[in-house]
Parts: C-alpha cells; sequence; structure tokens
C-alpha cells in the first residue's frame, strides 16, 4: 500500500485559520466547477486527461496546434511523492495551498505530515483522486476567491503549473493577493532557458484529444524576469533529481527618498 493509502479518515486538515474552506468528500455532494473563463479548466477536465488520472498512467501530452507534444509525467503525479518533491515540501512554512493539485501526491504527503494544507484545482477527476487518498482538495481555479485569501504561508507551483492560465505575470500578481504578505512561493520551472506562451491541447497520443486552451513554460531566467515585474524576489535557486525550482518572496520596498527639514 502506497503512503497515500494510509491516511487515517479525518486526518486530513485546512488549516485551522481558513474559514469556509469547502472540502470535496467522497460520495458527497458536487465538486465546485465554477472558472474564471480563461479556456483551462474546461480542458484540464476533457477526457484524455480524466480517464489518464483514474487509470493512473499515461501516455499523455501537451499538444501544440505545430504537433510539437511535451509528454505529462502521469504515473509520477499519481505516486507518492518522491524525493526531489520532499525538497519542496520541508521548505513549506504555515499552511499550504497547493495549486493545480492533480491527483494530489504533494498534498497527501503534507496531510501525511499533519500540516494543514489545501489542494486546488479544475478537473473533477483530479480532487476526486485527491480527496479519495485522504487529502483535503477544492474544485476550482486559483483565479476565483480562495478560503484564507491572504493567509496562506506557502503556495506551491509544481510540475509546470507555472503555466496555468498561459500568462506567468498574471499568475504571480494573482498568487501574490492569496499569499499572506510574508508568504514564500515554490514554484518549479522547466530545466532550459525557455519562456514560451502557447495554446495546446491534452492529447492520449491515440486519437484522444481535448480542447485547446492558453498555456506556458518558462525556465529560471524568464520566471525571475517575470517574477520581479510581478513584485516577487527569489530567495533560493535548487535542483533535484533533474528537476528545477525557485522560491519566491514578494519584494519589500525600499526607503522613500529622504525629505529635507
Amino acid at each position: 500500500m502506497s503512503a497515500a493509502g494510509s491516511i487515517r479518515k479525518g486526518a486530513a486538515r485546512v488549516a485551522p485559520d481558513v474559514p469556509d474552506a469547502p472540502v470535496r468528500e467522497r460520495g458527497k455532494g458536487r465538486a465546485d466547477s465554477r472558472v474564471d473563463g480563461r479556456g483551462a479548466p474546461s480542458s484540464w477536465r476533457a477526457d484524455p486527461y480524466t480517464r489518464a488520472l483514474r487509470a493512473g498512467r499515461g501516455p499523455l501530452f501537451l499538444r501544440r496546434a505545430d504537433g510539437w507534444m511535451l509528454p505529462l509525467e502521469v504515473e509520477r503525479w499519481c505516486a507518492d511523492a518522491d524525493a526531489a518533491d520532499r525538497t519542496v515540501l520541508t521548505r513549506c512554512r504555515g499552511p499550504v495551498l497547493d495549486i493545480g493539485c492533480g491527483p494530489g501526491r504533494l498534498v497527501v504527503a503534507l496531510a501525511l505530515l499533519g500540516r494543514p494544507c489545501l489542494g486546488i484545482d479544475v478537473s473533477q477527476a483530479a480532487v476526486a483522486r485527491t480527496v479519495g487518498a485522504g487529502a483535503p482538495a477544492l474544485c476550482r481555479s486559483v483565479f476565483e476567491p480562495m478560503p484564507g485569501e491572504g493567509r496562506w504561508g506557502t503556495a506551491l507551483l509544481i510540475d509546470g503549473n507555472i503555466g496555468i492560465g498561459g500568462d506567468p505575470r498574471a499568475l504571480l500578481a494573482r498568487v501574490g493577493r492569496v499569499l499572506a504578505p510574508d508568504g514564500l512561493l515554490l514554484v518549479e520551472v522547466a530545466p532550459s532557458d525557455i519562456d514560451e506562451r502557447v495554446r495546446v491541447r491534452v492529447d492520449d497520443g491515440r486519437g484522444g484529444v481535448g480542447t485547446d486552451f492558453p498555456w506556458a513554460r518558462v525556465g529560471a531566467p524568464a520566471l525571475l524576469r517575470h517574477a520581479h515585474a510581478a513584485g516577487w524576489t527569489a530567495v533560493e535557486h535548487w535542483s533535484a533529481l533533474d528537476r528545477d525550482f525557485v522560491a519566491l518572496r514578494r519584494a519589500v520596498p525600499g526607503p522613500g527618498p529622504a525629505t529635507e527639514r
């Protein structure tokens, strides 16, 4: 049995100071499927993605209009947190919001540690799998109002989720409003120096294709540019198992110019 399967019923919890945090329970009611209108949510609920999550395996790709395809690591997403993930989890402080939590391995790992946490995802299949593993999750876009808005200690954008919405600066600005003023943002970036905004489709490589939606891919240099423009400062950059991560905090305004008396 995986670590996810060993969570005691009720062990996962949302931060105690976060009011009105609706968490989807298995078999009870329907997940909140409201979206922000940017197009990505309906695409990530498309059948190829849903089928892959339910099966726990690929193949699955993001396909650009020119036919280029980015493999998606469904098996890793559906497994327990690995050593690279743990380098992220050890840096989390305070209540943690996992943005685009997918099938929930990071939220599950946090719940096992007794950490207050919440996963959000626009895919009902992803939320159902997360909750089924014993972790709290909500079907919602990050661009919608969040439980505990402005009070989260850490936010996660892992597995390329800096691409959500296709506009990294808009996403970084939004996360800045979700976090507490001294909150920490942990971002996984592409291992190459890339700054790409594209429209993609979820493709299973066997004829199953979802609708197109905006996405972005950025490496560390591009992330630092976007972060600076959105009012963030990089505090750490590290690599683990061929994956690259950056930690960001909101930039603290410097002292204004001295005035004469």
